[in-house]
């Protein structure tokens, strides 16, 4: 009821068409109940033609009143049926929005043990139950009701000894339906696992496809995803298998009404004490009491199917982001690009911290650069600046503000970050590079590729800035990925950059040039980088030498190889092996 009643309030601006759709099943209801009525007339007119000189009339008039109403009940069981259904699926797009909007405000922490295909499933398969919620189960439900509701009272106005006998299977029926909710509900449930599972390793598989191919992994992916499939298709079955139980015992007692009435009525119609066109009512009547409870397995069906997709999605809804803003956040505005961390410790699991308090300043417009062994935090810290997670402890400050005491939005409007797994989305080059600079002009777009180095090699392809570079830039070299991810970067103007390797997966020739770019932005804006190359790290303004999750020593280049220590150390491999092996 918890979730039946939430996504009750969700339909909020769609009560006018399920009110609608109420109306006019209420009026089907009503007309379905007028035909037992006009054949059990008809009945009592042919059986007593004497005392109906103008019968033909009267016959003609029954069917016309027979025509209309069937004629009725098509035109508002279209209105309820389209009605309840543009509500649903209304109500499902509304649902798939706010899911991935919720998606998209949880702190990456809880991406951590999640795959995006379980994820996609949520938004999708789970969402799309609500139809059969709106649309279906609940509407059923209330119509057999009514349904039950007006026969009743229509049989026991006729003979209410005959019609509390009808009533003998009733509480069979009720058990039985009992049963079978609590037994297939966990099926429905399970099935949507099983289905999300599946979503993910569907998903799993065509990302990483060109692995599965190289590694000769097809037939085991293949019979991976065949067990998965299997266990969704197993549930379901499990779950119909009940309902093939169950529905035809509700037949069965169903049925037994019917005998009821022949019996007990035919003999009651011998004694003079029920007249014959009552019997006929009686069973034609019988026939719409027992549907509807014939049909509250169907109904239970579509509703435990629902609840089960509701139950997950609910529970994204209802999960709290690590990261929240405070009430009264201030916007960040002005930045000059002062950078402070003051006793930072951070850890992603209790026992193991990656970050031990940590604590640097760097002023407005300098360049500095981050280096040590692979594991040591160098990205952790740029991901506490840009608040993707709240340190265990200490403070982060940028012009002096805690950057918890600011609005996510505004904080992020002043960072912006070139990473060394790049992503660029399904869509143009111009596309990709204005991402996240909603006015850029064509003329901003060019002069970014420019800074990036990035302009000769798209201006190369046979569209230009308007050629599609495929999902996840597929179409695109590495180094060619990661100069786009630049021009991005530099488009945006932002008092903040932060460059995570991001000349990992160029030349030396173009990680000349790119350094060269990247020597341009700098005095106008602060720069972070955690590079792995000595041209990037030898002109920074400060270099900062982390292991084991503290800083060991900081200082400029010179400085620092004077002192012979770890940064010396990993600059003298890096000299011995000829720029092979990365620093960080």
């Amino acid at each position: 009821m918890q979730y039946l009643l939430r996504l009750v309030k969700q339909a909020r601006p769609y009560w006018k068409y399920l009110i609608a759709a109420a109306l006019s099943m209420l009026a089907v209801t009503g007309l379905n109940l007028i035909g037992p009525n006009l054949i059990s007339r008809l009945v009592e007119v042919v059986t007593n033609l004497d005392q109906y000189p103008d019968a033909r009339r009267v016959i003609l008039n029954l069917a016309l009143i027979l025509l209309i109403s069937y004629a009725g009940r098509t035109l508002f069981a279209f209105l309820y049926r389209y009605l309840a259904h543009y509500a649903a699926w209304r109500l499902v797009a509304d649902m798939r929005v706010i899911v991935y909007d919720k998606l998209q405000q949880l702190s990456l922490r809880y991406y951590h043990d999640k795959q995006t295909g379980q994820l996609m499933s949520r938004v999708t398969n789970d969402t799309a139950t609500f139809e059969m919620l709106i649309a279906h189960a609940v509407p059923d439900l209330v119509t057999n009701v009514l349904i039950l509701i007006g026969v009743a009272i229509v049989l026991f106005s006729k003979n209410a000894a005959l019609a509390a006998l009808t009533l003998i299977p009733v509480p069979f029926l009720a058990y039985a339906g009992f049963v079978f909710v609590k037994k297939i509900q966990p099926n429905f449930r399970y099935a949507q696992r099983a289905l999300a599972d599946f979503n993910a390793d569907l998903q799993d598989n065509l990302s990483g496809i060109r692995e599965i191919q190289i590694f000769n992994r097809q037939e085991y992916e293949t019979t991976k995803l065949r067990q998965r499939s299997y266990a969704h298709a197993d549930a379901i079955l499990r779950a119909l298998k009940l309902s093939g139980i169950f529905h035809p015992i509700v037949e069965f007692f169903s049925s037994l009404g019917t005998v009821i009435v022949v019996a007990m009525g035919g003999l009651m119609a011998m004694a003079g004490n029920l007249p014959v066109e009552d019997i006929v009512g009686f069973v034609l009547y019988l026939g719409m009491f027992y549907q509807p409870i014939g049909a509250l397995g169907q109904v239970m069906e579509n509703l435990q199917q629902a609840l089960a997709g509701a139950e997950r999605v609910f529970e994204v809804l209802d999960t709290e982001p690590d990261v929240k803003e405070k009430e009264n956040a201030i916007e960040l505005k002005d930045v000059k690009g002062e950078i402070t961390f003051e006793d930072v410790t951070f850890y992603y699991r209790p026992d193991v911290y990656v970050l031990k308090d940590i604590s640097f300043e760097i002023k407005p417009g300098q360049m500095v650069a981050f280096v040590g062994p692979t594991g040591v935090g160098k990205t952790t810290i740029m991901s506490l600046l840009a608040r993707f997670y709240d340190p265990v402890s200490g403070c982060i400050k940028i012009d002096g503000i805690d950057i918890r005491d600011v609005t996510l939005r505004s904080l992020r409007d002043n960072i912006s970050m070139v990473l060394q797994d790049v992503f660029l989305f399904n869509g143009t080059v111009a596309e990709n590079i204005a991402y996240g600079t909603e006015d850029a002009t064509m003329d901003d777009i060019i002069n970014a590729a420019k800074i990036a180095c990035a302009h000769d090699f798209i201006m190369a392809f046979p569209d230009g800035y308007d050629t599609y570079i495929g999902e996840r830039g597929v179409n695109l070299s590495g180094g060619q990925k990661q100069r786009l991810a630049i021009a991005r970067a530099v488009l945006r103007d932002t008092p903040i950059l932060i460059l995570d390797e991001a000349t990992s997966s160029v030349d030396a020739e173009t990680e000349r040039q790119i350094q060269n770019a990247i020597n341009n932005l700098a005095n106008s804006r602060t720069i972070l980088i955690i590079a792995h190359r000595l041209s990037t790290v030898k002109k920074a303004d400060n270099i900062i030498v982390l292991d084991e999750g503290r800083i060991v020593e900081q200082g400029t280049h010179e400085e620092l190889i004077k002192r012979g220590g770890l940064y010396s150390y990993l600059c003298s491999m890096q000299f011995n092996t000829e720029d092979t092996v990365k620093m960080a």
